[in-house]
C-alpha cells in the first residue's frame, strides 16, 4: 500500500472533520491512519492543556471510530507541537495507507516507519541512555518502512517525555538525579536527547558523549524534529523517507534553515522532494504541489542573528520560544503563501544552532503537472 498525507484544518480543538473529509477524498479508513502530526493551539509549554485535549480527542476518534478500539488507538503515533503564536494556524498532518494497485517500481515515493521506544525514565533524559533508547526505536521505524538506506530519511518525528516536577521526584526517590530540575529548561533537553538519538541511528553522528547533549551546538541532526511533552513515557517516532516502489504520488526531502530568516533553506527541501523551482522562487510557484513544511526552529544562542543584536533571550515578560515560532511561523507561512505550516520551536541539536530542519512533502502528480 502506498502512503498519502493530507493537512487539514482544526476549527477548534476538538475538530475532526477534516480528517473525515481527507478520507472521503483519498478513499482511507480510521485503521489505514498510521500517523498524525499537528500544531495544536496552546501555551506550547510544559502545562500546555490544550496539546494534551487533542491528544484525547484524537485517541478518542480513532478509537470510536476504527475496529480495534483504544488499544489499537493508542498505537498510533500523534506528535503534536503546542503553541500557535503569530499567524500559525492549527492544522493537522494525516499519514494514512492506501491502495496503489499498479505503482511504478522505479519511482522513489514517500515510505514511512512507526515505532514506540522503550519507556524513557526521568534520569535517562539528557543521558546517553535516553539517546540509545530513542535510537532503538528508529532503527524499527525504519525496517517498519522498509527502508535500508538511512541517506534516503528524510523527516524523524518524535515526541518523547520532558521532565515535570513528579517525574523528577519519583526518580530521586529511586535513588537517581536527573539532567535538571527546571522543568521548562527540560523541554529543550528531552528534544536534544531525542534529536541526537536519531542522528546516531542514522549514522548521523557517532554516540554523543552525556556533556555534549544539549551543549554541544556542532553536534545535531538534519532530519530531526523532536518535541516533547507529558503525554507518555516512551518516544513515538514516525521515520519517513523515500522507497522505490513504494506507489503513491508523494515525495520528501530536506534540507536545513541556516537562521531564522533563511527563506533559501525552504526552498531547498522543496527542491530536494523534487519539484523543480529557479533561483528566485516565490510562493505562486509552488502551485498546490507542497502538502507541507516541517520546520524546527530556536533562538540563536548568540543573541545575533546575521550579525544585528537580538534581545528576546533576556526578555522577561515573554518566553522567547514564543517570540522565535511566531516570527519562524510568519517567515515559513510568507514562502509558503499558507499560515497553516508546522513550525515547532526547542531545536537544540536539530540543524545548525540559531536555525533548525526542513523537510517539505512534494504531491508529485501537482509537481510535473
Amino acid at each position: 500500500m502506498a502512503i498519502v498525507v493530507r493537512k487539514v484544518a482544526m476549527e477548534h480543538v476538538q475538530d475532526t472533520a477534516g480528517i473525515e473529509a481527507a478520507m472521503a477524498d483519498e478513499g482511507f479508513g480510521v485503521d489505514d491512519i498510521v500517523a498524525l502530526v499537528a500544531k495544536t493551539e496552546g501555551n506550547g509549554g510544559v502545562n500546555d492543556l490544550g496539546r494534551i485535549l487533542v491528544d484525547r480527542v484524537l485517541r478518542d476518534f480513532l478509537a470510536r471510530e476504527g475496529s480495534g478500539g483504544r488499544e489499537a488507538a493508542m498505537r498510533v503515533p500523534i506528535a503534536l507541537s503546542g503553541g500557535c503564536p503569530g499567524i500559525i494556524s492549527p492544522h493537522i498532518n494525516v499519514f494514512a495507507r492506501v491502495d496503489d494497485p499498479d505503482p511504478d517500481t522505479e519511482a522513489e515515493r514517500l515510505a514511512i516507519g512507526i515505532a514506540m521506544s522503550e519507556a524513557i525514565a526521568p534520569e535517562d533524559i539528557g543521558r546517553p541512555a535516553g539517546v540509545e533508547k530513542v535510537a532503538g526505536g528508529v532503527r524499527l521505524a525504519m525496517r517498519n518502512a522498509g527502508i535500508e538506506d538511512a541517506s534516503d530519511i528524510h523527516y524523524v518525528q518524535s515526541k518523547s517525555p520532558l521532565l515535570t516536577t513528579e517525574t523528577i521526584a519519583d526518580a530521586k526517590s529511586r535513588g537517581h538525579t536527573v539532567a535538571t530540575e527546571e522543568t521548562m529548561e527540560s523541554m529543550s533537553i528531552a528534544n536534544a536527547t531525542a534529536a541526537l538519538g536519531i542522528g546516531y541511528a542514522l549514522g548521523e553522528i557517532p554516540m554523543p558523549r552525556e556533556d555534549q547533549i544539549g551543549r554541544d551546538f556542532d553536534l545535531y541532526s538534519s532530519v530531526a524534529s523532536c518535541s516533547s511533552g507529558n503525554e507518555q513515557v516512551e518516544a513515538q517516532i514516525v521515520v519517513v523517507g523515500n522507497r522505490k516502489g513504494a506507489g503513491g504520488r508523494f515525495r520528501i526531502g530536506h534540507s536545513v534553515m541556516k537562521d531564522a530568516i533563511d527563506t533559501d533553506g525552504i526552498y531547498e527541501a522543496i527542491r530536494n522532494a523534487g519539484l523543480p523551482l529557479g533561483d528566485r522562487p516565490h510562493p505562486s510557484d509552488l502551485g498546490d504541489a507542497v502538502v507541507n513544511c516541517f520546520v524546527k526552529c530556536e533562538t540563536d544562542p548568540t543573541g545575533r542573528l546575521r550579525g544585528r543584536r537580538q534581545v528576546s533571550l533576556n526578555d522577561s515578560d515573554v518566553h522567547h520560544t514564543l517570540t522565535t515560532k511566531a516570527t519562524v511561523g510568519g517567515v515559513v507561512s510568507a514562502a509558503l503563501g499558507d499560515p497553516a505550516v508546522f513550525v515547532s520551536v526547542a531545536a537544540l541539536q536539530q540543524g545548525p544552532a540559531g536555525g533548525g530542519m526542513v523537510a517539505a512533502i512534494v504531491d508529485m502528480d501537482k509537481a510535473t503537472a
